[in-house]
């Protein structure tokens, strides 16, 4: 079982270990939530998400600035 990270130059295949959520997911990548939208399958999800065998998970980095 695994599924698809996204992250800029990051494009692989990871493997699904128990309850995996995208709270872990971010945390495993050293990725701060506060800077990144994640997307599951292509629909904006929030951090307590769970990951499921086969998904394509997307981590889009927040740009903002004034």
């Amino acid at each position: 079982m695994s599924y698809k990270v996204i992250f800029k130059d990051l494009n692989e295949e990871r493997e699904l270990s128990g309850k995996t959520t995208i709270r872990n997911l971010l945390e495993d990548l050293n990725i701060s939530s506060e800077t990144v939208v994640t997307k599951q399958n292509g629909e904006v999800v929030i951090e307590d998400s769970q990951i499921e065998d086969g998904d394509e998970i997307q981590i889009i980095q927040i740009i903002y600035g004034g």
